[in-house]
């Protein structure tokens, strides 16, 4: 029986979502005898907002960076330790009761998605707008496939026209793009093959 990720998904938003926290990735690797579950989590939204009333109140015990207001709390996931293990400890009941990961052993890891985070779905593009992001495409465009930039749009609301908007002139550039000769580069969420957030530290 094969794994289902889109199961596994459903099972640990259903978890995340009782200890206050979203998933932002899924991911399962390796092979039969040394297999690896790695969920990313965050604070749900009602958790970044308490987390950004607390930084704006000059609270104590919060990242530096938050309080200088070079990250901000969209940027910083918010989780602990403490939200690990507590996530880690439910979903891996959830896991063994449902048999969602049959076929033997595996490490389930939960952990923050970073400040280089994964951005894949339309709403990730929305809300870091005005992030320093790194994106591959499938396809190149202006013979490039590796671009590197500000995110100036999300996506736009028409269907079949999703694409986002990088101002190239945010970040040096590497010979590729600079030959291309352009400020900005528009491209579809199609065609991305991967798109991460730069951290700005």
């Amino acid at each position: 029986m094969a794994v289902s990720l889109d199961e596994i998904r459903r099972a640990a938003e259903r978890v995340a979502a009782s200890h206050g926290l979203d998933v932002v990735d899924i991911e399962f690797t390796g092979t039969a005898k040394d297999r690896t579950l790695r969920v990313a989590l965050e604070k749900n939204a009602e958790g970044r907002a308490q987390l950004k009333a607390a930084a704006e109140a000059g609270a104590e015990g919060l990242p530096e960076k938050l309080l200088e207001g070079s990250l901000t709390v969209e940027q910083l996931s918010g989780v602990t330790h403490e939200d690990c293990a507590a996530f880690s400890r439910d979903f891996g009941v959830l896991l063994d009761v449902e048999d969602l990961v049959p076929g033997g052993e595996y490490t389930l890891e939960a952990s923050s998605p970073g400040l280089d985070r994964k951005l894949s779905r339309p709403e990730d593009f929305e809300r870091f707008a005005g992030c320093l992001v790194k994106v591959r495409t499938f396809e190149p465009i202006r013979n490039n496939r590796h671009w590197q930039g500000r995110l100036m749009t999300g996506p736009q609301t028409e269907p079949g026209s999703e694409a986002i908007t990088l101002d190239l002139a945010a970040v040096k550039q590497n010979s590729k793009s600079r030959k291309a000769g352009v400020d900005t580069v528009e491209i579809a969420l199609s065609n991305i093959e991967k798109a991460n957030l730069v951290p700005e530290i």
